[in-house]
């Protein structure tokens, strides 16, 4: 870690670990807490996000951490777009990054790593729903070939004002 807390090492990217669970949960708290990124009020528990990452995993979907100086930074997932059979062929990624590490190229590599494992898993399409109002998030999925295809006004709610939300896709060929 640097002087000021932060951590500055290069980024490396690999499975989720028991060990770092702790450090997704206080990472989806902060981004549930501060953020329009995910559309619910409530904290999680470290055992809710175990579930979480259990079922994923058993399911064979990945659940990575991005970590730097062996600090968790970020981590990123796909799952089910939608349980209806038809929609079996997509999926749908979440990312995260903590607070301090935003800006500094950890979700690009994150969301980077979602399309391979996507592209290389078989999955025909890739969707990824994004806060209207997150123009950051939303520059980076359009400069990594994700196509804005929709958005729906006013379905979320949070922060006491009305949330838009926008979906992204990539077809894979």
């Amino acid at each position: 870690m640097s002087p000021d807390g932060s951590t500055s090492g290069p980024l490396v990217i690999r499975p989720l670990a028991d060990d770092d669970l702790a450090s997704l949960v206080a990472i989806y708290n902060e981004v549930i807490a501060t953020t329009t990124a995910i559309y619910r009020d409530d904290p999680v528990s470290l055992d809710d996000r175990m579930v979480w990452a259990r079922a994923r995993q058993d399911a064979g979907f990945p659940v990575e951490v991005a970590t730097r100086d062996d600090d968790v930074v970020g981590f990123a997932s796909f799952g089910p777009f939608d349980p209806f059979p038809g929609y079996r062929h997509t999926v749908e990624h979440s990312v995260h990054v903590r607070a301090d590490q935003r800006g500094r190229g950890v979700g690009r590599s994150l969301v980077l790593r979602m399309v391979d494992a996507a592209r290389t898993g078989g999955w025909h399409a890739l969707v990824a729903r994004v806060d209207a109002d997150n123009t950051a998030s939303l520059a980076l999925h359009e400069g990594l070939g994700f196509e804005r295809v929709g958005q729906l006004r006013q379905v979320g709610r949070k922060f006491d004002r009305w949330l838009d939300v926008v979906y992204l896709q990539i077809v894979f060929g």
